[in-house]
């Protein structure tokens, strides 16, 4: 049981990270807010926030395979893979805003001018896109607990 708490500890720890982090990146991308230390911050933000949906990834993966209830129950609930497929969507939505930023970070430290206005939206559009996405995997994952999804 010490096991199980720890495991969801750790997820949780990991899920708070990375909604943190992303509302942070959300809130900082705006174009009348940028500026070279503005951009730098962004850059700082998007690691952590990588980390941290890796930590989710890999914290989930622990509880699947060393939790209470075990891969056989989560291995036929459809709740799972949905949680998983929206992560993953997620995940893709996040390559573009996450290249994009390490290339104004690169840009800024050589001394370039900052982003132009409509880069800046497109940007905090996708990031915005991800925000929205992310509630509905702990709807899922509520219900999941729960014992709904199953077969039989």
């Amino acid at each position: 049981m010490v096991l199980e708490s720890l495991l969801a500890y750790l997820h949780l720890l990991a899920i708070l990270t990375m909604v943190v982090f992303l509302a942070s990146e959300a809130a900082l991308c705006r174009s009348e807010w940028l500026n070279p230390k503005a951009v730098a911050r962004l850059g700082k933000l998007d690691l952590i926030y990588g980390i941290a949906a890796v930590a989710v990834l890999a914290s989930g993966v622990a509880r699947i395979v060393w939790g209470v209830k075990g891969p056989a129950y989560y291995g036929g609930n459809w709740l799972l893979h949905a949680k998983v497929g929206i992560f993953v969507v997620i995940a893709l939505i996040s390559i573009k805003p996450t290249l994009t930023i390490r290339r104004w970070v690169k840009a800024q430290r050589a001394g370039a001018a900052l982003p132009a206005e409509a880069e800046v939206r497109a940007t905090r559009r996708l990031i915005m896109l991800q925000a929205h996405l992310l509630p509905l995997i702990p709807l899922a994952a509520t219900f999941l607990a729960r014992g709904f999804g199953g077969r039989g």
